[in-house]
């Protein structure tokens, strides 16, 4: 090792974070009390660990993306601290290992929320690096030799000389009549590993998910790449639940074994449901096979056209649902009233 590393507490909270459970975090990283913690963050900014080697830095910004404290990281002139960097990685391990629920001790009524990460190698299935989250997410992919990645039409960005790219039709003709992007890229990488950058359409948060032999619906424009072992294919809605809902008559349904990567117009929150959770439907990004819903009035025909509210989807079931922090009809109403009108005469 040539060179340490510097971090330093910025003094700020990403959008995403639970301040409790961000002080609890730096509390046992400042081995202070919990109840000293927040007057610590308010001195910030400060220098949180000085001289640690790359793979402790890395922990550490961990730790901190995950509860959402920024940091920055400095590259300094190595030096001799072997005692407090071994104490430093005794806190660390023990952070790391400690139950989500200690962390992040939130009120059990309370949607929790599941914190992106950019940190991917312990989990089964391709390797690959998140960045730009939350506000423009873009995804590189490792794709091994003779294996196969599905992308979404027009989100390939960047890729290695050795990927063979595929076009194939997806949906078939419902998809065409809606207007919906009926075609799916298929890169394969021949004679090594290939690299394959991903950067989805709409302006807005990335979120992976790997499914162990589980389905997984998508809003129609939520779909951005998967391994080339999850099946993607459109599922009828239905006349009713499509056409009152405001958004596509199709939803995707992606199943199997493997990775799936679907994006958001905003951030992506995630919200576990163990009966009912009512969202409105410009909201939705994705949801778990098992949850019913039905498309509903917030309230009477009154508020239907006049309060802004419009129509919802009531959940019902147990399972999870991705939603949106930004609606893109609701952005387009907004923004009507600013468009330039030429004047007449």
């Amino acid at each position: 090792m040539n060179h340490t590393y510097d971090i330093t507490l910025t003094g700020e909270l990403s959008d995403y974070a639970n301040k409790d459970a961000a002080m609890g975090v730096l509390a046992k990283l400042c081995k202070l009390p919990e109840d000293q913690a927040e007057g610590h963050f308010a001195t910030a900014p400060f220098l949180l660990r000085e001289a640690v080697d790359s793979d402790t830095a890395k922990k550490i910004e961990l730790i901190l993306e995950k509860v959402g404290l920024k940091s920055e990281t400095t590259q300094v002139p190595i030096q001799s601290l072997m005692g407090e960097q071994a104490d430093q990685q005794q806190t660390i391990e023990k952070t790391l290992s400690t139950p989500s629920s200690e962390l992040e001790p939130v009120a059990s009524e309370t949607p929790m929320m599941n914190v992106p990460s950019s940190e991917t190698s312990d989990q089964p299935g391709l390797q690959f690096e998140m960045a730009g989250q939350p506000d423009y997410g873009f995804v590189t992919v490792q794709v091994p030799e003779g294996e196969t990645l599905k992308v979404e039409s027009s989100a390939m960005a960047t890729m290695d000389t050795n990927m063979k790219m595929k076009t194939k039709m997806r949906g078939g003709l419902g998809r065409f009549i809606t207007g919906e992007n009926i075609f799916i890229n298929e890169f394969t990488a021949e004679h090594g590993q290939g690299e394959v950058g991903i950067a989805p359409g709409a302006p807005g948060d990335l979120r992976h998910v790997y499914l162990d032999d589980e389905t997984i619906y998508l809003q129609n424009s939520a779909f951005v790449a998967c391994s080339n072992e999850i099946a993607v294919e459109s599922k009828w809605q239905g006349l009713v639940k499509g056409f009152f809902s405001g958004e596509s008559l199709f939803l995707i349904r992606a199943q199997g074994k493997g990775d799936l990567w679907f994006n958001s117009y905003g951030a992506i929150i995630e919200i576990d449901v163990n009966d009912d959770y009512v969202v409105d439907t410009g909201n939705i990004v994705a949801f778990t096979s098992g949850l019913e819903y039905d498309i509903t009035k917030v309230g009477g025909y009154k508020s239907l056209f006049f309060s802004g509210e419009g129509l919802v989807c009531r959940f019902s079931g147990k399972g999870k649902v991705w939603i949106q922090t930004r609606s893109a009809a609701a952005f387009v109403s907004w923004a009507h009233w600013f468009r330039p009108v030429k004047k007449k005469g």
